[in-house]
């Protein structure tokens, strides 16, 4: 069977030692036919020329604007399109990929013609045996988790399996699923977009495809991982968002509310949450501009907040 074409697409903001590394990697790919661009979110730090002399065959696309992972996405997943390509492969600049990964992922597409998404088993950098993702599911309140996060990797997803969502770390996406659903909802902004998309597409009739023997470290969300105010209030925000786009059941609009009230109650009240009156205020903030229907962009309060 002839490789499908295959356009990879790496979002790159001032990260030039990931994006190299993650480059180098996949110039140890054993499948060919796959031109990569790279998205360079106005970098200050080489970036972009040390690229280009590294791999001269890469492309390197200034972005003109920040429009945060999805918009910023999809300028590369609209330039996938006009290329011809038969696959979009979106990228973390943090990732180092198996060389048979792409391969992996490109075979399980072709098995069966109605995978329009597929996704690695995503494992964190710093612990390369230990798994971040091995897919993600929606619980019944359409909490959003993922599989095996943080489990030594014993074999326990080795079979592939259809899941709700995938890592936006490194999303294989079929041309006609561009084409039938659309690019990522660049209203997002940053976080639950890559859960979105999934769920559209699946709505559409796709299967969302976890693929183990396709393998991929990554070197965000390490067990350590703090997030910023700025995550609490995306992902806050973008998951009613979410509830609402896809007509969620009363039960997740429950439990959503329940976390909120719970949480805000808790960082309010208790001494020992002291440290997280900035999450507070993002939370808050998520909250109030959901209901006002204030997409985009966190504000620069909350972004600017340590």
């Amino acid at each position: 069977m002839p490789e499908g074409s295959v356009c990879t697409l790496i979002l790159n903001t001032n990260r030039r030692a990931d994006t190299l590394a993650c480059l180098a990697s996949l110039a140890a790919s054993t499948y060919a036919n796959n031109t990569i661009i790279v998205l360079d979110n106005a970098s200050t730090d080489g970036s972009p020329a040390a690229i280009r002399a590294a791999y001269p065959s890469v492309r390197v696309v200034a972005l003109p604007e920040n429009r945060g992972y999805a918009g910023n996405n999809n300028v590369g997943l609209t330039l996938a399109l006009a290329s011809g390509a038969d696959w979009a492969l979106v990228l973390n600049e943090d990732t180092l990929l198996a060389p048979d990964c792409v391969a992996q992922l490109a075979a399980a597409g072709a098995a069966d013609a109605r995978i329009g998404l597929a996704g690695p088993l995503v494992y964190h950098a710093d612990e390369p045996t230990v798994i971040q993702s091995a897919g993600g599911m929606l619980d019944p309140a359409w909490r959003a988790r993922h599989l095996g996060q943080n489990a030594p990797d014993q074999g326990q997803y080795s079979a592939a399996r259809d899941v709700n969502w995938l890592s936006g770390c490194a999303l294989f996406v079929r041309r006609a699923v561009l084409e039938q659903v659309g690019l990522l909802d660049a209203s997002y902004f940053y976080f639950w977009e890559e859960t979105e998309w999934c769920l559209r597409a699946a709505r559409a009739g796709w299967r969302i495809r976890h693929v183990p023997a396709a393998r991929l470290w990554h070197k965000g969300v390490q067990r350590s991982y703090q997030p910023r105010p700025s995550v609490t209030y995306y992902a806050t925000r973008n998951r009613l968002r979410t509830l609402a786009k896809h007509h969620a059941p009363l039960r997740a609009w429950l439990a959503a509310g329940g976390e909120v009230t719970r949480t805000l109650a808790s960082w309010t009240l208790r001494p020992r949450y002291r440290d997280k009156r900035a999450h507070r205020a993002a939370l808050w903030q998520a909250v109030v501009d959901f209901a006002r229907g204030r997409m985009g962009p966190a504000p620069a309060a909350i972004t600017r907040a340590p």
